[in-house]
């Protein structure tokens, strides 16, 4: 069998994990109909389909699925070799959201390691208007955060992040009792968006519960003492989304925002990293 395209199996690893050829073309610093052509190229090569494509959706084929681990080996060796002789160690210094911080950090950290070696990454959590404080006085090169009130330069739209209403898995609100939040306090955006959501729904609510972060703000719902506004990649295992068992109102998808003003190639393609880990978490 000839040799495979390597950029053709990184777009499959990439389409895979992201479920999405848009999100894998953007990780690739290419268009959508590129990642299209090399995914049919490498389907013709193996002569086996890997994805199941909807319209509304992607998935892996169950030939994908077997192929998937030995392409994620594969692409990660490639990339071992190619940087086995830089000897300019990377650093990096990125800022990253609060709320963006959920379970799945350590898996994030090894991934963004793993596919570069040579990057000595410094990673800075804080909340929005800090860190964008902290990029704009050069103390960061990068900020991955929720989009502020106030436009910036040198930003971009990287995904959109789902929030939900998460509470101890069986949790019951008390007949006649406002809904109890925890919440970051008034100054934070998304317990704005939440709060108007359940304003404009009729739905009383007490915020019972102020603190600094996501794994905070997961601590009082994993207690059962209050109902915490989450990312699903922030929500403790023993929790239980209740939009739907509770009738609470959707939470419009909030944007995360890229804040850089790097151009090199190198610094690029780490934030490309970066940026795929994190989407990947959701």
């Amino acid at each position: 069998m000839r040799a495979l395209d390597i950029d053709a199996v990184r777009a499959f690893v990439l389409v895979a994990e992201l479920r999405s050829f848009t999100r894998a073309a953007e990780a690739m610093d290419v268009t959508q109909p590129v990642v299209s052509v090399r995914l049919r190229k490498l389907e013709e090569h193996l002569g086996r389909r890997l994805l199941e494509r909807t319209p509304r959706d992607v998935r892996l084929s169950i030939e994908g699925a077997a192929f998937l681990e030995a392409a994620r080996a594969l692409v990660a060796t490639h990339d071992r070799a190619a940087t086995s002789f830089n000897v300019v160690e990377q650093r990096l210094a990125v800022g990253i959201s609060q709320l963006l911080i959920g379970n799945d950090l350590p898996r994030l950290l090894s991934r963004i390691a793993a596919d570069n070696p040579s990057l000595k990454l410094t990673v800075r959590v804080g909340g929005t208007s800090d860190l964008i404080a902290s990029f704009e006085h050069g103390d960061l090169d990068a900020a991955l955060v929720l989009r502020p009130d106030e436009g910036a330069k040198r930003t971009r739209l990287v995904f959109e992040e789902r929030f939900s209403w998460y509470a101890l898995a069986g949790w019951k609100q008390p007949a006649g009792k406002p809904l109890p939040l925890a919440t970051q306090g008034a100054s934070c955006r998304i317990r704005a968006a939440a709060v108007r959501e359940l304003d404009r729904a009729g739905i009383a609510w007490q915020e019972v519960f102020l603190a600094q972060g996501a794994s905070s703000l997961a601590a009082a719902a994993s207690s059962g003492f209050a109902v915490a506004v989450l990312p699903r990649r922030a929500a403790p295992a023993e929790t239980t989304d209740l939009s739907l068992e509770h009738g609470l109102p959707l939470i419009p998808l909030q944007s995360v925002m890229l804040y850089t003003g790097l151009n090199d190639p190198e610094s690029r393609a780490s934030l490309r990293v970066i940026t795929t880990a994190f989407q990947q978490g959701r």
